[in-house]
């Protein structure tokens, strides 16, 4: 684990919100007396999961922003009080609707209502269900990722008797737990309602049926199984499962659950969560809510649907550290999660990731990289020019696609081959951060980026003012410095008065600033695109002489009519 004793006074203070929940568990163990009276011998961090569908990006925000609490709390405690993290699996459920997104889907029809844990997989394979086939999925990625968790399975958890003494507990105070629940029913709820759901003896299906008798004492239900006979079940060994709203404070009280968080969508039942949990005779845990994600639509992401980009479709085109980015941000807000949010993850990371080392312990706990890495980000990776001769500095992933679209790049020989001749010694070998973002690069590019762009054809000033930059960067002297291109850029801007901007910092009205329509002009023009990276940096690494025929290509009308070709050989309309 790596020592975070450093940051420990720092923490005291942290205004990250990982840290303003880790003083809050922290608070909790202080109300219990402290750690060593707690009669503990670790804290308990908890996540859960519904297997009902393909597990997705929300699901592992959860695992990620607990770890990122976690750790603020061993920070905080200097790591003296052992901490574990649990990801409990509600597999036991019965799978009340066959999802969208699965094979075959009228062969699933028959098992509906049947734990998912019992339900045929419809993925085949090695995995015996459908619920084994997607906690499988779930454990994959984590492992992936590297997070330091413990698998829990509602179903094993049930059936080897580990919630028994506390199901025992609930049947004693049934009454108790219905005081809780009935009055959050409507009238024909209320009079079918259990918090017992038992497992059919003869269909094998979570039956939703009212209890004939709780016997206490012998801790048993008798219920109607479906053909109609009476039926009575111990409710411990696995051939019940509670109410979800009851077996959130069961699993609680259980096993002593420190720390968990929800989404909004929990948020007006956490309260019967708590009160359930302290009849069963447990503490309930500090909670956090967090915002729940959005499609490009606007529309809640759910894993049913299968809508919004899952675990595999992110990490296509983006390195994990980003998604954990996009997951530290902001949680309490409801954020769009689709694929155009992408680049710009990649590249606050980066920016993040590169400003850390200059930062001093109260502003690193602030930074999301000190999270996302468990207080051990790695060294950013930069390039100079010349092989080291000028300052070093990052490659954006914005600057990549860019370089894509201009290099009409496939594969990452290419790009490296500009990027190498822009900074000599840089490899694969020695930036494999780098190298892994150019493949993200050109496979975004090609999926998203490409079918979108709209050039255009300069306007009687631009044109002109594109063939002063075309002279300009053709007279710069060999190893031309990206300053001295964003220089350049600058100084044929300067005379124009459409790009003219009087008012900016330092502009006098000998040397006025130059207003963002140069900047979009060329974005538009060149490369297609609203907006794009520090033109200077673009086109250091592109080389000058390749951005002076990329200027002459679009004031030739090269540029659109090639974009129309590929448009047309994919059969896909023009954009814009």
């Amino acid at each position: 684990m790596t020592d975070l004793s450093a940051y420990r006074d720092a923490a005291q203070t942290s205004n990250a919100w990982p840290f303003e929940e880790a003083r809050k568990l922290v608070a909790r163990l202080e109300r219990k007396g402290g750690f060593a009276k707690s009669g503990k011998d670790h804290v308990l961090f908890e996540t859960g999961y519904g297997p009902s569908g393909l597990p997705h990006i929300g699901t592992f925000g959860e695992v990620v922003r607990t770890t990122m609490v976690r750790r603020a709390f061993e920070t905080l405690t200097g790591g003296a009080i052992p901490t574990r993290m649990l990801v409990f699996s509600d597999d036991l459920d019965g799978m009340r609707k066959v999802p969208d997104n699965v094979p075959d889907k009228a062969a699933l029809e028959a098992h509906l209502q049947k734990p998912l844990t019992a339900v045929p997989n419809p993925f085949g394979g090695d995995y015996p269900s459908f619920g084994h086939h997607n906690n499988a999925m779930l454990r994959r990625f984590l492992d992936t990722f590297g997070f330091d968790y413990e698998f829990a399975s509602a179903t094993e958890y049930y059936r080897a008797g580990r919630f028994d003494a506390v199901l025992l507990r609930a049947a004693e105070r049934y009454d108790a737990i219905m005081d809780v629940m009935l009055p959050t029913l409507g009238a024909e709820r209320q009079a079918t309602y259990s918090p017992f759901l038992p497992i059919s003896p003869t269909t094998g299906r979570v039956l939703y049926v009212p209890m004939k008798k709780v016997d206490a004492k012998a801790g048993t239900i008798t219920f109607a199984d479906e053909d109609g006979t009476d039926v009575t079940l111990p409710v411990t060994g696995g051939n019940v499962k509670l109410q979800w709203k009851p077996d959130f404070g069961m699993r609680w009280a259980a096993l002593d659950v420190d720390f968990e968080m929800f989404g909004k969508d929990h948020q007006t039942n956490a309260a019967i969560y708590d009160r359930i949990c302290a009849i069963l005779g447990g503490m309930p845990p500090e909670h956090y809510v967090y915002e729940l994600f959005l499609d490009e639509l606007g529309q809640k992401i759910s894993k049913s649907k299968g809508n919004g980009l899952t675990i595999d479709e992110w990490l296509t085109y983006a390195a994990p550290e980003s998604l954990a980015l996009f997951m530290f941000q902001k949680p309490r807000e409801a954020k769009r999660l689709y694929f155009d949010v992408i680049p710009r993850a990649v590249d606050d990371y980066l920016a993040h990731l590169d400003g850390f080392e200059r930062q001093d312990a109260k502003a690193r706990l602030a930074n999301p990289v000190w999270h996302i890495h468990g207080g051990a980000p790695p060294a950013p990776e930069r390039v100079a020019a010349g092989g080291g001769n000028q300052t070093a500095a990052r490659v954006d992933f914005a600057l990549l696609l860019n370089l894509v679209a201009v290099a009409n790049a496939e594969d990452k020989a290419v790009l490296w081959g500009f990027l190498q001749r822009y900074a000599p010694g840089v490899s694969p070998a020695t930036h494999p951060r780098l190298d892994g973002l150019v493949g993200y690069a050109i496979r975004y590019f090609a999926d998203f980026v490409k079918p979108k762009k709209v050039y255009r054809a300069p306007d009687e000033v631009e044109r002109p003012a594109l063939e002063a930059l075309a002279r300009e960067l053709a007279a710069l002297p060999d190893g031309a410095t990206a300053e001295m291109i964003q220089e350049a850029v600058y100084n044929v801007a300067r005379i124009v008065p459409r790009y003219q901007d009087f008012a900016a910092k330092g502009a006098t009205p000998e040397r006025p600033g130059v207003s963002n329509a140069w900047f979009n002009a060329l974005y538009q023009i060149l490369l297609g695109e609203e907006r794009g990276p520090r033109f200077g940096s673009f086109a250091a690494i592109y080389g000058v002489a390749n951005t002076v025929r990329l200027i002459e290509a679009a004031l030739a009308g090269r540029l659109i009519a090639a974009h129309a070709a590929f448009l047309a050989a994919r059969g896909v309309p023009p954009a814009g």
